[in-house]
């Protein structure tokens, strides 16, 4: 015991300063894709045709280029591939949105997250239980969402905490594309929250089926399904995307 109280002691805090100070990101970090249309040659296609998931679209005749990042892997393949320097990844971790259109940028920096109303926030914004449901994930949005729970980012600090059943929660936190099995399995789940309830859509999947958009087994993300109140992009959001994304919903930011 004494050993484990002077080992202890001699890491010191380790949790982070997060919304205090600005966090620490590795220097490999992919944040919010940087897009300058005005660059764009007519004839070039050359990122849109990369991109695994069409999450990049551009109007020759309107010189126009749009980046749904509810469909972006944040894999990085468009920047190398792009001979003009129009796509730069950027490394801004403040990805989250209101609306799954919110998502969808020209250039501009994401609108910031808009608070829930005043009653919700009085009345989750102290004490957030979460029920997740991994629906059909691969298990990476679920893995970077439990690391929230380590003493490094420390969940419960916010009040925030998730729960075993549906009905001990506030709101349900979805992952995965959610496949033609786990269709009626999310619905009964999101019947069990009593209201008032919140739903968030964590990954690309979650938001528009990623990888797996357009089959027919899967949905297409969670959104036809129950309704959504915060979306964080991502495949998979890193935990600070998710933990801004939440803070900012209940107005701690």
């Amino acid at each position: 015991m004494l050993r484990a109280l002077m080992e202890r002691a001699r890491q010191g805090k380790r949790t982070i300063g997060y919304p205090a100070t600005p966090p620490t990101l590795p220097a490999r970090f992919h944040g919010q894709p940087l897009i300058d249309p005005s660059k764009c040659s007519a004839d070039c296609h050359a990122c849109e045709e990369v991109c695994p998931t069409d999450a990049i679209v551009f109007t020759p005749g309107e010189r126009r280029l749009k980046l749904d990042l509810g469909r972006c892997l944040f894999c990085g393949k468009c920047q190398p591939a792009c001979p003009k320097d129009v796509v730069k990844i950027g490394s801004d971790y403040r990805l989250a949105a209101r609306t799954s259109s919110g998502l969808i940028t020209e250039g501009k920096a994401l609108e910031p997250v808009r608070p829930l109303d005043r009653n919700l926030r009085d009345l989750l914004g102290r004490s957030l239980k979460l029920r997740q449901v991994s629906a059909g994930g691969c298990n990476a949005c679920e893995a970077d969402t439990n690391v929230l729970g380590t003493v490094v980012f420390d969940l419960g600090r916010f009040g925030i905490q998730f729960v075993a059943s549906p009905r001990h929660a506030d709101g349900l936190l979805i992952t995965g594309p959610v496949p033609e099995n786990m269709k009626l399995a999310l619905k009964k789940t999101y019947d069990a929250v009593p209201p008032p309830k919140i739903v968030i859509a964590v990954g690309a999947c979650a938001i528009s089926g990623g990888p797996y958009a357009g089959h027919s087994e899967v949905n297409n993300g969670a959104e036809g399904i129950v309704p959504v109140d915060l979306f964080i992009p991502g495949c998979p959001p890193h935990p600070m995307t998710i933990l801004d994304g939440i803070l900012r919903l209940l107005g701690q930011v």
